[in-house]
């Protein structure tokens, strides 16, 4: 059974997601899907997982993080801190459903709003991340000039070139990520932890998947030679989502 459901973070923003439960009287295990920057819940990883855990009777919960697909909030205002609380607010969504066991999953901008949200839990069982940035201010500070910062704190905003053309992204959106630092919160997150990544990666460096599966209690990293941010090569991404489906379902 699929349900598209409403609920609010804690700014009041009405967030969107789909709960897919093949076992609807008898709530056990739900996947909390999320997705990547300039995304949304439509996915192809999202919705390739949610079939997958749904045919193992596992449900998931496929999120658009606030100002992405169907939630509220305007796109220009996101911030890893505001993603970290939609995580929160799902999860208490998903307990005051009855579910007894939460994974989570993130992938690249959600994959650092996962680990933060992990952080920050105790509900969660496992913990599987796509591609995720570990410190957003250290990738941006190596593929960012310094004019091209300056510029986006001068102006207050800088344009986001995504798949569907230019968005405004505010100054605010750098200014989290130093509140924001997976390195710092990894040593927190106890439960199994497995980072799909691929070596050759044009947006967010393997080197930092590198360095923060050290710092995981119970981390695993499963690099995928030769892919890129997106796991484009369709060899790849069957890969990817072998590795991910199987590392959680071995948990559930």
């Amino acid at each position: 059974m699929q349900d598209k459901v409403y609920f609010v973070n804690s700014e009041g923003d009405k967030l969107c997601g789909i709960l897919s439960d093949p076992k609807p009287n008898s709530k056990t295990t739900v996947i909390i899907l999320c997705h990547g920057f300039n995304s949304s819940k439509e996915s192809s990883t999202n919705t390739t997982l949610e079939r997958i855990f749904n045919q193992k009777r596992i449900a998931t919960f496929r999120l658009d993080f606030f100002g992405h697909g169907e939630s509220e909030g305007e796109f220009e205002n996101i911030t890893i801190t505001e993603a970290v609380d939609d995580i929160l607010k799902t999860i208490e969504y998903l307990k005051q459903q009855g579910f007894l066991k939460i994974g989570l999953v993130g992938s690249s901008f959600g994959g650092i709003a996962s680990i933060m949200a992990a952080s920050k839990t105790k509900e969660l069982f496992v913990l599987a991340l796509k591609a995720p940035v570990s410190n957003y201010l250290e990738r941006d500070l190596h593929k960012k000039s310094k004019e091209e910062l300056e510029q986006w704190k001068e102006n207050g905003y800088t344009m986001y070139q995504g798949r569907s053309g230019e968005r405004r992204l505010n100054y605010s959106f750098f200014e989290d990520f130093k509140g924001n630092d997976g390195y710092e919160v990894a040593k927190q997150i106890k439960i199994p932890t497995i980072i799909v990544h691929g070596d050759k990666d044009e947006s967010v460096p393997v080197e930092q998947s590198k360095k923060i599966v050290e710092i995981f209690e119970k981390g695993k990293l499963e690099i995928i030679k030769n892919a890129d941010h997106g796991f484009s090569k369709p060899e790849d991404f069957e890969e990817m989502i072998r590795l991910i489906s199987e590392f959680v379902i071995d948990k559930v």
